[in-house]
């Protein structure tokens, strides 16, 4: 890898266009060995799991997270990987071969595998043959022509099958939300494609509905407005829902440029955070007042329909105080107390397990309890579901490390491990005060 680095790149442009496709060749023949050393490495733990009297229903568990904890990948990510590597060395040979050869990438290889994961080990095995690269199938294809032949070569080979898994994708019907730049966030609702095209169409309608009677809102702002009240059943779009905002003292009060967090969410301006808090007629948006009532109203660039009052309730919460309830609270109980809980999920943010960022679903010890684990706050950890079961494998070891920031090491039944530290909060360099604001309608 070092070698390669130090290599000198070429002025000639047409030693360029070389390179990069040798490279892009080696990615791939590397793209293939990690699925041979993944399969491998699943065989090897299975044996020894077999050894070592684990059942052979629970044999294979664990693996699929270490797979993803040495690529630097999720947990999710790594049960797909894991996946497509069998698929790829036990059923599909000629896509490997393709995957080797640089004929075919990663990505490809992926789409291949998934629009074939319906049929049997035989049926697959066929549409690999089908579609090998040296019938042309390939030849300067793009990402939805490799789809398509697949999934017309998946569905001559087993009709049933195919309309079997697109009747099971409605079972997998979900709302999911993810961060997007400026403060905004991405709202992605996976529906049945009846139901998708109604709603839209629905939106649509009423969005020409609004602007042919002169709303100054483009279409599709309307259409995320209508969206919004019609889910929340009020214009500004906030019922009854908690928001926890973490800024430093400074932020709020000074006007101090450090920004603030917004769970579930992720960093924010410190304007906006101060907007958000602002009365208003208790001051500007730069400079809010300190005796501001509990009572504010919505961001400052709403439409006056559009305003809606918030209970505002401020918590200090400290970096690292001598004493206090909440921080350094210890427990003989196996659960954790409802206020520990809740900072622990704000210190957190996202689950704990290196290269994870699934939203947090359980808060447990880093030590078992069951091993002696104590129920406080060094020894506790947001995780999500999957990560939580996974370190409950044998093998699996987690503790907490000594030092200023929360920092977990995980180690795995190779003997690798790998540390976690918790996110930043804003205002981290400092043991100043934070302050978080919890907003309800």
């Amino acid at each position: 890898m070092l070698a390669v680095a130090s290599l000198p790149i070429s002025a000639d442009s047409s030693e360029l266009i070389d390179e990069i496709r040798e490279l892009e060749d080696l990615k791939s023949a590397v793209s293939a060995r990690q699925a041979r050393a993944a399969v491998a490495l699943d065989l090897a733990q299975r044996s020894q799991q077999a050894d070592a009297g684990v059942p052979a229903a629970e044999r294979g568990a664990g693996v699929a997270a270490q797979v993803a904890l040495a690529r630097r990948e999720s947990p999710n990510r790594g049960s797909r990987l894991l996946g497509f590597a069998k698929a790829l060395v036990t059923e599909m040979p000629r896509t490997m071969a393709a995957l080797e050869s640089g004929q075919l990438n990663e990505w490809r290889a992926t789409l291949l595998v998934k629009e074939t994961a319906c049929l049997s080990v035989e049926d697959r095995a066929a549409v690999d043959e089908e579609l090998a690269p040296d019938a042309g199938t390939f030849d300067g294809a793009g990402d939805k022509a490799i789809i398509a032949a697949a999934k017309a070569a998946a569905y001559r080979r087993d009709p049933r099958s195919v309309a079997q898994r697109a009747s099971h994708a409605a079972t997998e019907r979900t709302v999911s939300l993810r961060p997007a730049p400026d403060t905004m966030t991405y709202l992605t609702a996976l529906l049945p494609v009846a139901q998708g095209v109604a709603v839209y169409a629905a939106l649509t309608r009423t969005a020409d509905s609004v602007r042919s009677s002169g709303d100054g809102r483009t279409r599709g702002q309307v259409m995320a407005d209508t969206l919004t009240e019609r889910v929340t059943g009020t214009p500004g779009g906030v019922s009854g829902i908690n928001l926890n905002l973490v800024m430093t003292d400074r932020t709020l009060f000074q006007g101090d440029p450090e920004p603030a967090r917004l769970e579930g969410y992720g960093i924010v301006p410190s304007e906006w955070a101060r907007a958000l808090l602002v009365e208003e007629q208790g001051g500007s948006e730069d400079q809010p007042r300190r005796d501001a009532h509990p009572l504010v109203e919505g961001p400052r660039d709403a439409h006056p329909a559009d305003r809606s009052e918030f209970k505002v309730l401020l918590r200090r919460l400290y970096t690292a105080p001598g004493s206090g309830e909440l921080l350094t609270m210890d427990s003989k109980a196996r659960f954790f107390p409802q206020r520990l809980r809740r900072f622990i999920h704000i210190r957190d943010h996202t689950c704990r397990t290196p290269y994870c960022d699934a939203p947090i679903r359980h808060i447990d010890h880093v030590v078992p309890w069951h091993s002696e684990g104590s129920t406080h706050l060094h020894n506790g950890a947001g995780l999500c579901e999957a990560c939580n079961h996974t370190k409950e494998n044998p093998g699996w070891a987690a503790k907490s490390m000594p030092g200023g920031v929360h920092t977990i090491r995980v180690s795995t039944p190779t003997g690798h491990s790998y540390e976690s530290k918790a996110p930043p909060l804003p205002g981290h360099r400092s043991t100043g005060v934070r302050i978080q604001s919890e907003f309800t309608n």
